[in-house]
């Protein structure tokens, strides 16, 4: 039988401003990414975040990035290897506060925005931050793009991974998304979208923006829960997976992950 986590970023929300639909999508996702006030969120909604996951029975994962409020971390940062460790290791320690204070365990990292597909393809960057999540607790999943240095690095310090795809976001023919600036990158069909999860879950490929078929795999499906329609949308994968015999688990619990190197 297949099995697939799906997951969203959530608890993006800060001060007075809200990002997502966090109460709404929670319902359809198996692992929140929840962020750590670097690229979003404050203390307070870190803390309801955790909570909210808690009551919903979905796994938490600490959602770092760059120190960018106004570009949502989505700009890239020339930062050294050591500093991006420690913004990683940094933010990884504030959200597990919140765990353990809630009495809910930290089971993976994944990196936001810009951060992300940075690493997904440089690798002194993706082994920083691996390094970080190895530091702040060995038995934390690294989640990253299918195929990328993320979990190469994760492989090379001996921690444990999950394959990302996006049910949402166009691949070119290497396995990397389209940047967000390109027509096209963003898929916004959702019959076509549902497809595409499934492809990528039960035959591991999935057709890029130029028509060729990528091999990926699919350890976790990312949901976008501030897009337009994002609910349904969640609840729509949700059921075709179950139609399909694909069992939805959440990180850390019954999910085949990639393998701890010694």
């Amino acid at each position: 039988m297949n099995t697939v986590d799906i997951n969203c970023d959530m608890g993006e929300s800060f001060g007075n401003y809200k990002c997502g639909l966090d109460s709404e999508i929670i319902s359809y996702i198996s692992s929140a990414n929840i962020a750590c006030g670097f690229h979003a969120s404050d203390p307070l909604v870190m803390s309801e975040s955790v909570k909210l996951a808690k009551k919903y029975g979905v796994s938490v994962g600490a959602h770092p990035g760059f120190p960018d409020l106004v570009g949502f971390g989505r700009r890239n940062m020339n930062v050294s290897d050591k500093e991006l460790r420690s913004m990683v290791l940094y933010q990884i320690g504030a959200l597990k506060a919140f765990c353990e204070a809630e009495g809910v365990s930290l089971t993976h990292v994944k990196p936001h925005g810009a951060m992300y597909n940075m690493a997904a393809k440089n690798e002194k960057m993706a082994l920083a931050i691996a390094e970080a999540v190895c530091s702040a607790d060995p038995s934390l999943i690294l989640l990253g793009l299918s195929g990328s240095c993320l979990i190469d690095a994760a492989a090379k310090v001996g921690i444990k991974s999950a394959s990302e795809v996006f049910a949402d976001r166009a691949y070119d023919d290497d396995g990397s998304l389209v940047a967000r600036s390109r027509e096209g990158s963003m898929i916004t069909d959702e019959d076509e979208c549902v497809e595409r999860v499934i492809g990528m879950v039960v035959s591991g490929e999935v057709k890029s923006i130029n028509g060729n078929y990528v091999k990926v795999k699919a350890d976790s499906i990312c949901l976008h829960g501030d897009s337009r329609g994002a609910v349904a949308f969640a609840k729509k994968i949700n059921e075709k997976l179950t139609l399909e015999g694909i069992s939805i688990l959440p990180m850390g619990t019954g999910l085949k992950v990639g393998k701890i190197v010694a």
